[in-house]
């Protein structure tokens, strides 16, 4: 029998069946169902072959009994052999050209077709040779793009991880080591705890009894692949998708110093001890030194550290070095949004287009997570894979949410809106008429992403300008290691918006975070309005609110500013008449 697959292996199996799928013009929802499976797998801290053989794999979102059976097949033979008719019907290479940003598969088979290519040396020396222009609507763009992509044959490196990809492990781990009685407190530090974009790894500070006893329970959980290290001051170990997570340990009096300099960043933590040594303090993960008496004071609380520094306690998104020190230094940090304080939802789907449950399953798990009102806003037409709602069945839909809107009031609404695309000249997806009938439209862009700066800029502006748009969604397009933000100049969208009375909305999705927290504290700094949603495709994403809120909260958004932090008639209020 085979050696037991990673779950990197497995993954990139599936993920190469979907791709091959796409290339020969699968139906979306297939395609779709073996690349979610494959991410979900890959994300998972636990043995996916384990799982398998306890005929649990069907537990991880996204896996259904059919790639479960491929699984098993390829665990039990080391194929899958509907993978292998795929690969045998297409040019060897063909995938890494069509998983470079700015190619995609239909780009990549014209390449390939086209000019009687066979492998990816030849999609090089094509590009080389400036062939690859010659084909109609490509260009030298394209040529660079191959070029810089197969750079020495390599295919694209795989991206970085979405923190907010990686904070649900980081909690799991934490409260399973709470659960050590040697362990008295546990907290996650690092670019996790401050809620940074991405993360490469897993930071804990554990105070301790018996640092042998928790580092024995920390290397000894489930998700434990191998152990790098361990030793006096912790331990270090690698979980089955990759991820190191990292220990460490300290005595419960020096708790809050350790947990202080760990969580950084690094930039915070420089200017913190700047400033203490022209105070005369020396600043450590060991406590705060009197330079001239020579006594130390430790702190099982952060708060007793910054409060010896002179600081009010600074929330960790804040601590980056941009303005919070001095803030803290006259008692004058923003108050932030909170997660409590937000109402409702005002970007999300169901599977009248592109999502995963039914209205009335959207309805309910919203009502269970105690929103008072939720929109559903299904994409229109051009998103493209025929997934958005024509203007017949976005007329339909609207009549079977108001129905059951209906019996929902007064105790809790429910809304219809459209999320609608903006096209390259800046007009939109539906019309002016269509939009009119909506309680709420998310107007964003899916396609012609390689616009300019001023083109892209401008279609942006222009569909603010349109007295029918509410919310811009995710502005600038970014999905975290996947694709890079489109070039925009955001300070000219952020007045736009500050000019056009359109909301900024904050995407909770943990692939985008749009806007980021720079360009938050820039609409904050502006006066601009915005909106924190999930862009929820299953009832399951209603819970990536959090993250979207901390993003909020990383650039220093007040309540007032966040408009779903109303009830709905004062926010309504705030949207274009």
């Amino acid at each position: 029998m085979p050696r037991a697959k990673t779950n990197a292996e497995i993954a990139d199996r599936l993920e190469l069946m979907g791709d091959l799928l796409e290339l020969e013009g699968a139906v979306v929802y297939r395609v779709l169902a073996y690349r979610r499976a494959a991410r979900s797998i890959r994300e998972t801290p636990d043995s996916a072959a384990r799982l398998s053989e306890q005929g649990r794999l069907t537990t991880l979102p996204a896996v259904g009994d059919t790639v479960a059976a491929k699984v098993a097949e390829l665990l039990a033979s080391g194929h899958i052999a509907a993978l292998d008719k795929l690969e045998a019907r297409n040019p060897p290479g063909i995938v890494s050209v069509m998983r470079i940003n700015g190619v995609g598969p239909k780009t990549a088979l014209r390449i390939f077709d086209d000019l009687g290519l066979a492998t990816l040396d030849d999609v090089v020396a094509a590009a080389r040779d400036g062939r690859v222009r010659e084909l109609p609507g490509l260009g030298e763009r394209t040529e660079q793009l191959i070029l810089e992509g197969l750079a020495n044959g390599a295919p694209p490196t795989r991206p970085r991880v979405s923190a907010a990809r990686l904070r649900p492990f980081a909690e799991r781990v934490a409260e399973e080591l709470r659960a050590c009685p040697a362990v008295k407190r546990c907290e996650i530090a690092g670019s996790l705890r401050r809620y940074a974009d991405t993360a490469k790894d897993v930071d804990l500070v554990a105070a301790v009894t018996n640092r042998i006893t928790a580092v024995e329970a920390f290397l000894e959980a489930d998700w434990v692949a191998e152990v790098e290290s361990r030793g006096e001051a912790g331990a270090s170990a690698l979980a089955n998708d990759g991820t190191r997570v990292e220990l460490r340990t300290t005595t419960p009096g020096m708790f809050g110093n350790l947990l202080q300099h760990l969580t950084g960043s690094r930039d915070h933590n420089v200017a913190i001890r700047e400033a203490a040594v022209r105070a005369g303090l020396k600043v450590s993960e060991l406590g705060i030194e009197d330079v001239e008496s020579g006594q130390v004071d430790i702190a099982d609380d952060e708060q007793e550290v910054y409060a010896r520094l002179g600081l009010e306690w600074i929330p960790p998104e804040l601590r980056e070095n941009r303005g919070e020190l001095q803030a803290a230094r006259k008692g004058a940090l923003p108050v932030l949004v909170e997660e409590g304080m937000i109402r409702g939802d005002l970007h999300s789907h169901t599977d009248w287009s592109d999502g995963k449950a039914t209205l009335e399953r959207m309805v309910d798990a919203a009502i269970r997570r105690g929103h008072e009102y939720l929109c559903i806003t299904d994409h229109s037409p051009a998103v493209g894979f025929g997934m958005g709602l024509d203007a017949g069945r976005l007329r339909a839909q609207v009549e079977r949410v108001r129905e059951l809107a209906a019996q929902l009031e007064p105790a809790f609404t429910l809304l219809v809106g459209c999320e609608v695309d903006i096209l390259k000249d800046g007009s939109l997806d539906y019309s002016d008429e269509l939009l009119a009938d909506l309680d709420v439209v998310v107007a964003s862009v899916h396609a012609g992403h390689r616009l300019d700066a001023d083109a892209q800029t401008e279609r942006i502006c222009a569909a603010m300008e349109n007295p029918h748009v509410d919310i811009l969604g995710h502005p600038t397009g970014r999905k975290i290691g996947l694709r890079e933000p489109r070039p925009l100049h955001i300070d000219q969208v952020i007045s736009t918006a500050v000019a056009t009375g359109t909301v900024l909305e904050v995407s909770a999705q943990p692939d985008r975070l749009d806007l980021r927290d720079s360009h938050v504290r820039m609409a904050v700094d502006a006066g601009a309005l915005l909106v924190v949603d999930t862009d929820a495709h299953s009832v399951e994403a209603l819970d990536y609110m959090r993250f979207g809120v901390m993003n909020a909260r990383r650039g220093w958004a007040p309540p007032a500013q966040v408009v779903n932090t109303r009830h709905w008639p004062e926010l309504r209020a705030l949207l274009k008449p």
